[in-house]
């Protein structure tokens, strides 16, 4: 059986930006390395992007089990190579660098997310149909951002990244439905990573640590998609939801249940049939689990069809476990085949691989 993992990374390089256009100079993000410690709340300290006069830590957060050239993906070959020892067969990659905001100038978001699709197209096509990517996307010029997601589904991409708010809005904003459509038409799915996704957001959780700055966010988002018309509005559109373990999905569920048993007003009455294994189903929603999550608990509520793994490969946090996809094998904690679908088809499902 193949195994795909669910949730793997890059990280910029120099390399990423060469594919803006020479008009777009002005807008390159340039590499900084500090003569003096950097102020105590900034995150990082050894290295540095500029990006549209803010500072932005670059490889701060790197796995100590990969290589700087297969992170960076300054060679390709050792990348799957290691994925061989690792016995996965396709990655899906997602940035480093956009997992924090990064401007609110439409033209700067244009140039950085078009060098940097290219580049992962690029990617793709040295990687032998195993390295998919998820495409970045312009939201604040949403007919850009078409062109961007057509050019992506043209070039090995097979999911679109999303934080759990872009150009200032919720996802569930009617702004996003060009977007949604067409991401409907490519049976592209809509990636919410663990991140923080507006500068006001960021910046006030910034001091509350990084629970509340990169998890709880997709977690709201993935109750506002749960309880939009967005499901129903796209009935080819998926929403996977990576890097925030899986253990709430209960509580989500009690939640909605609860909610249409008030009769409150954002929960529609069919929601009643929520309860336990059909949110996740029925709203084609996907959540990566981890492999220290109490599995047989959440599979009760999750289904098992619609949970996925990664193994966060490249990065070095709460969520990083480089062979997370073979101790999840060896748990023995639930059925191989309730594995077996979060080790492929799943992934194959939420990806249409």
């Amino acid at each position: 059986m193949p195994i795909i993992d669910s949730d793997t990374h890059v990280i910029e390089t120099e390399r990423t930006w060469d594919y803006m256009a020479e008009s777009e100079a002005p807008f390159r993000p340039k590499s900084l390395v500090p003569s003096d410690p950097p102020p105590k709340e900034v995150r990082g300290g050894h290295e540095f992007w500029m990006i549209d006069g803010k500072l932005h830590p670059r490889r701060d957060n790197i796995g100590a089990q990969t290589t700087e050239a297969a992170r960076e993906m300054a060679d390709v070959e050792e990348r799957l190579r290691h994925m061989d020892t690792l016995g996965v067969d396709v990655q899906i990659l997602f940035p480093t660098v956009f997992l924090e905001p990064i401007t609110d100038r439409p033209e700067v978001e244009v140039a950085l997310c078009r060098s940097y699709n290219r580049w992962m197209a690029d990617i793709w096509r040295q990687g032998k149909g195993r390295l998919r990517w998820t495409v970045v996307l312009p939201w604040y010029s949403l007919d850009k951002a078409v062109d961007e997601l057509r050019f992506g589904k043209e070039n090995g991409a097979c999911g679109i990244f999303a934080r759990y708010a872009e150009a200032g809005r919720p996802l569930n904003a009617p702004y996003f439905y060009p977007v949604y459509q067409e991401a409907n038409a490519l049976n592209l799915p809509v990636c919410v990573h663990a991140s923080t996704g507006t500068f006001a957001t960021h910046e006030l959780f910034n001091r509350a640590g990084s629970v509340p700055k990169f998890k709880l966010g997709p977690i709201g988002a993935f109750h506002t998609i749960a309880v939009s018309k967005i499901p129903d509005l796209f009935p080819n559109l998926r929403f996977g939801f990576l890097e925030v373990q899986a253990q709430w999905i209960p509580y989500i569920c009690h939640d909605l249940y609860r909610r249409s048993k008030a009769n409150l007003p954002s929960a529609p009455a069919y929601q009643t049939t929520w309860w336990k294994d059909g949110l996740l189903r029925q709203r084609r929603l996907y959540v990566a689990c981890q492999t220290d999550d109490d599995l047989p608990y959440v599979l009760q509520y999750a289904g098992q069809d619609n949970l996925v793994v990664g193994s966060d490969y490249g990065h070095n946090d709460t969520s990083s476990e480089i062979e997370a996809l073979g101790n999840l094998q060896k748990k023995g904690d639930v059925d191989a085949s309730a594995i077996n679908k979060i080790l492929y088809d799943n992934a194959k499902a939420l990806y249409a691989l």
